[in-house]
């Protein structure tokens, strides 16, 4: 990604709305569906300035793995340990069959052999492991947002769950999130067309506006799983073996 989605991810991950309540949302899931072991071993790929690995950190001892020398940087002293660089879909070096859980929070839309990539981390599972998957929902919501930050593709759940089968895995508690401020997500998109400024800076709002949106988008956290959602911004799944 460009060096400016970075700095950006460093200057808001611990106040931007969006960070803050996903971080709870996901670990929510988490407890309830990943039938994480204890003493789990977890490895995220993608950490990016490393905002998930205290939250990942909670279910056992988490290795990461992130290829933007800068974030890596800032990854490792928030993990206490050297980030590793291996890339995808190869992930050379990278021990297979170590991990009890892989984790790859909006990264999956950023390679562009999605299913090389799903294999690949699959290689990485122990028997009884899975891959927790979060993605962006919805082609026609494309925007400068996902230029900036050098995606191929936002996602379906059908073509999420096409992409999971085709690396030999299955889906399990598919569902959209952040769904109660979609509406509002949509037509900034639509607007952002209509007038010529779709801008990609997703810096946070003032501080009131921060916290209400916060609010609203953590309510989700009692009902990604157990409920169905209606359309949201993202999708997040696990994938296992079949």
């Amino acid at each position: 990604m460009d060096r400016i989605v970075y700095d950006r991810m460093a200057a808001h991950d611990s106040t931007h709305w969006w960070y803050r309540a996903r971080r709870d949302i996901l670990s929510d899931y988490l407890e309830r569906y990943g039938n994480v072991p204890k003493g789990a071993r977890i490895l995220e790929i993608g950490c990016g300035t490393g905002h998930n690995l205290p939250m990942l950190g909670q279910f056992g001892d988490v290795d990461a793995i992130e290829i933007d020398p800068a974030a890596r940087s800032i990854a490792s002293e928030r993990l206490g340990k050297p980030v590793g660089d291996a890339p995808l879909p190869d992930l050379p070096g990278v021990a297979k069959g170590s991990y009890d859980l892989v984790a790859v929070l909006d990264v999956v839309e950023h390679i562009e052999d999605d299913v090389a990539a799903l294999k690949g981390m699959a290689s990485l599972l122990k028997p009884g492991g899975k891959i927790l998957i979060a993605v962006p929902a919805h082609q026609w919501m494309w925007s400068a947002h996902d230029v900036v930050n050098h995606h191929h593709r936002r996602y379906s759940k059908a073509s999420l769950v096409k992409a999971i089968e085709a690396a030999g895995l299955k889906s399990r508690k598919l569902t959209y999130f952040n769904s109660l401020l979609f509406p509002l997500a949509a037509a900034a998109r639509i607007a952002g067309r209509l007038t010529g400024r779709d801008d990609s800076d997703d810096s946070p709002p003032a501080k009131p506006l921060n916290a209400l949106f916060e609010a609203i988008f953590r309510l989700e956290r009692h009902a990604v799983g157990r409920v169905p959602l209606t359309p949201g911004v993202s999708i997040v799944t696990l994938a296992e073996p079949r």
